[in-house]
């Protein structure tokens, strides 16, 4: 089986990443992996506190060293929304899986996400930093690394799932 089978999910905080990527796994009959739950279980520290450890460089630079070190096949995995902030982790993800962005609309991100802070976001421009500012500059980052876009607005869990797997012709 080849290395390279891999389902990468990019988007923003609040997505459905993580929900949708274990109810796509089901479908597809693939392993699941979260990548925050592997940065916590090798930093042994939950991610928000992390990004007040090392800062918002810090967390990125560790991130990036566990994502462009991951190895899996046949698995959907579910990285962090900061995960495109790291080139050399993209263009390794790219190299064993294919990337999905799950695009959401502004609107409904905002519905979706209350307190950015809890849920361990890195904000580059610093805790100041607006969810409208933080969207405006990772949209144009995940456009950049997808080879497949999913509009995932109005959906449920499971229908964006199925949805993902028939882009990915499975």
């Amino acid at each position: 089986m080849a290395a390279n089978d891999n389902i990468i999910l990019i988007g923003m905080p609040g997505a459905g990443k993580s929900t949708l990527g274990i109810v796509l796994a089901k479908i597809m009959n693939y392993r699941f992996i979260d990548a925050d739950l592997v940065i916590q279980q090798q930093c042994d520290k939950t991610l928000q506190k992390l990004i007040d450890a090392c800062g918002p460089d810090g967390f990125i630079e560790v991130e990036n060293e566990i994502l462009r070190d991951l190895e899996a096949e046949h698995s959907v995995i579910a990285t962090g929304g900061s995960a495109v902030y790291s080139d050399e982790a993209m263009k390794h993800l790219a190299s064993i899986g294919r990337v999905v962005y799950l695009k959401i609309s502004y609107e409904q991100l905002v519905g979706r996400l209350s307190d950015l802070q809890e849920r361990g976001v890195v904000l580059k421009g610093g805790i100041g930093m607006s969810l409208r500012e933080l969207y405006d500059e990772r949209k144009p980052l995940y456009e950049q690394y997808a080879e497949v876009t999913v509009d995932v607005d109005d959906l449920s869990i499971t229908a964006a799932a199925r949805k993902v797997a028939d882009a990915l012709g499975a």
